[in-house]
């Protein structure tokens, strides 16, 4: 029967350290080869943190990765050129984006999302920009969050 392990890595960065090693060592099968995978696949995410599903077949020691989309917090620290974000979202501002990028991570997330249009999914995100200190169009996040649900802005 399959096992399988779930656990972040940074994109392209993945070691068979610790927390990949620990999990998969027991199942006896190539950490290195999966290793070379999992960088192979989130390259395109480095710097930022993706989720790794591992599916392992213990009897024939043949595994699947599957890769996840990395949090929408990482996506919007990408879009800023930033590592942190603000610890004090009321006093200090991460960063401001355009509308326009905050619609690019909602589609990109939408299907991970509890979203079932655009619109909530673009909302969504923008919540996260509200607990991270980031300014949309120089404005408060909540601004446009209400600006979009009275009609004002269309997505």
């Amino acid at each position: 029967m399959p096992q399988e392990v779930s656990i972040m890595v940074e994109g392209g960065k993945a070691t068979a350290g610790p927390p990949l090693g620990p999990a998969l060592g027991p199942l006896g099968i190539n950490l290195g080869q999966v290793v070379k995978e999992i960088n192979e696949k989130t390259k395109a995410f480095a710097g930022m943190q993706v989720p790794i599903k591992v599916i392992v077949d213990p009897e024939t020691k043949k595994f699947e990765i599957q890769v996840g989309k990395p949090p929408v917090s990482a996506l919007l620290k990408k879009e800023l050129g930033v590592e942190t974000a603000t610890g004090d979202s009321k006093a200090k501002k991460t960063g401001n984006l355009k509308l326009s990028q905050i619609k690019k991570i909602a589609e990109t997330k939408m299907d991970n999302m509890n979203a079932s249009t655009l619109k909530s999914a673009v909302l969504e995100v923008l919540g996260t920009c509200v607990s991270m200190g980031i300014t949309v169009e120089g404005k408060d996040p909540r601004e446009i969050q209400a600006k979009i649900k009275s009609g004002e802005i269309e997505i």
